[in-house]
Parts: C-alpha cells; sequence; structure tokens
C-alpha cells in the first residue's frame, strides 16, 4: 500500500553568486513534491510522484534520482513536446536572495486532469498538495481539484502546504480562493505564519493546523491544544527546501502515529537537515540518522 501519493512539478535549478559575471554554477533538480517524497521515501514511507517532465537532460535527471531514491514514478510521464522548467537562484553574501522562475509552457505546467489515477490516489494513506501546482495553471489546478476528489471519496487523509508564490498567481483574491478551498479540504494544512490571512476560513478547530512561525520555530493546534517547537540549531548554508522537509517529517510522524509534538520534533529535524546543504533534498536524513539532529521539545500552549 502506497503510504503517501504526491503530484506536482519539478524544475531543474541552477544556482550562481550572481550569473551576470560567475563562470560556475550549480545544478540540481527540485520541487516542493519532489523534495517532499524524496524526504519521506529516506524514512522508510512508500511514496508515488505523478508529474511531467520533458524530454531532456534535466527531466532524465530527476527521474534518475527519484528512481535511485526509491519514490513511485509509475505515473510520471515524459513529455516529448517541452523541456522541463528550470529555477534561477541567485546568492551573494549581505544581499537578498534572487529567484526566477522559467517555467511557461514547460513540461511540469502540462499536467491534466487525465493525468490522475484516481485508483491509485484512493489506494493511498495520504495525499499531499500544494498551492505552487495549483497556481502553475487551470489544467494544473484542476489535476489537483481530481486527486482531492479521489482522496475523499477513498477516506484517505489530505495534507496540504499553501506555498503562496505571489508570481505565479494572477492576484491576491484568486489565490484567495483557491488556496482556501483546497485549505478546506485537507485534514492536515501547513502554512506559514504570513499566509495565514490566505486561508481564514479552513483555521478552524477540526482541522490539524501547523504553522511555520520564522526563526520562533513552530507550532501546531491538534485537539484544540496548541504546542510549540523551537527550530533545531544548526550551521545554515541554504533555507532553500527547509519548509517542504519539515512537512516530510512531520507527515512521517503521523503516519508512524506519534503525538502532534512529536511530529513537531521530527518536522524540525528535517527542516534543519536540510540547511545544512546547498541542495533542498541532498542532506536530508535516513530513518537511521533521525538521532544525529537534536530535537527541540515541543511546548503545550493554550487552547
Amino acid at each position: 500500500m502506497t503510504d503517501v501519493y504526491t503530484l506536482g512539478a519539478v524544475m531543474g535549478v541552477v544556482s550562481s553568486g550572481r550569473v551576470r559575471h560567475d563562470n560556475e554554477a550549480r545544478l540540481d533538480v527540485c520541487g516542493p513534491e519532489f523534495s517532499l517524497a524524496i524526504g519521506l521515501s529516506r524514512l522508510g514511507h512508500q511514496v508515488a510522484f505523478l508529474g511531467k517532465v520533458g524530454a531532456d537532460e534535466l527531466g532524465a535527471r530527476a527521474l534518475s534520482v527519484l528512481r535511485g531514491e526509491g519514490v513511485d514514478i509509475a505515473d510520471t510521464r515524459v513529455d516529448d513536446s517541452a523541456t522541463t522548467g528550470l529555477l534561477l537562484k541567485e546568492s551573494r553574501v549581505g544581499y537578498p536572495g534572487l529567484t526566477s522562475y522559467y517555467h511557461g509552457g514547460s513540461a511540469g505546467t502540462r499536467l491534466s486532469p487525465g493525468n490522475v489515477p484516481i485508483d491509485r490516489i484512493g489506494a493511498a494513506r495520504l495525499l499531499h498538495i500544494t498551492g505552487t501546482t495549483a497556481a502553475l495553471g487551470r489544467d494544473c489546478l484542476e489535476a489537483v481539484r481530481i486527486a482531492v476528489t479521489a482522496a475523499r471519496n477513498a477516506d484517505a487523509l489530505i495534507s496540504f502546504a499553501v506555498t503562496y508564490r505571489p508570481s505565479l498567481w494572477p492576484s491576491v483574491r484568486e489565490a484567495e480562493e483557491v488556496l482556501s478551498e483546497l485549505a478546506r479540504a485537507s485534514h492536515l494544512l501547513f502554512v506559514d505564519q504570513d499566509e495565514l490571512d490566505l486561508v481564514k476560513p479552513a483555521l478552524t478547530p477540526e482541522r490539524e493546523v501547523v504553522v511555520s512561525r520564522g526563526a520562533k520555530g513552530f507550532s501546531v493546534r491538534a485537539d484544540r491544544m496548541r504546542f510549540d517547537v523551537p527550530r533545531t540549531q544548526v550551521p545554515v548554508v541554504d533555507v532553500a527546501g527547509s519548509e517542504e522537509a519539515f512537512a516530510a517529517g512531520y507527515i512521517s510522524a503521523a503516519l508512524d502515529g506519534l503525538t502532534p509534538p512529536e511530529r513537531l520534533a521530527r518536522g524540525s529535524m528535517l527542516s534543519a537537515a536540510a540547511t545544512t546543504g546547498a541542495s533542498e533534498w541532498q542532506t536530508l536524513p535516513a530513518r537511521a540518522d533521525l538521532s544525529r539532529f537534536g530535537a527541540g521539545t515541543a511546548q503545550a500552549g493554550g487552547a
């Protein structure tokens, strides 16, 4: 039985200090659901990933990584008429990072409702979706909606990470409508503190709401109680991918039947691990490695 089914776009990522001057750059592949799938697979969970990549070297690299990490890619397709999307990251000491997306018309944005395997999603314990994929176009949004319906009809759990990227949405109003819709359909909601206003209708007591609070750490409101955990302190190389890693750790602990405080602690571990390298996923631990990262102790708060 598949533990987690997820769907999304994969992109190549080129990292450089300053593109117009540097002669060297780092090449990787990334994506919110891509990184989460790897994180969960390394922790011993059965994970299936649905997406589309181009018939190019970046697409081949993405599939090779997923296959090598033990992720089920039986439903992932290669689009011969499109290229794999690209993300360009510039980072300089003392300056804000600059991120540019080159995803228009890419294979990842061509995910369509007809690509969604309803029976496979219905057989999974949990479906994980993100606002990033929902923002990539109408077909991608409809694919996400069909996946959600399949999971609900099969009484599978639904996990939703808001991951609001303003540049991907036509307007804030449309983002609010879609993100709130998907948040209300979820059982487990991951949201950044700055995103709470976007999904207000979903912030109800029956939903498990996990909030990333920046330097303050993470919190969850479950069973009418709030629990908090600080971020696990490690030397930070790059924070990209840390939120997806946190979600992977939290979901893993939930699947293992751990308590909300224990879920927060494992999520904090994985989030910290992701920040110790330049890649969004390469430093994520295997289950046997979890003890190497000190976990913060979750504290109970008010109702």
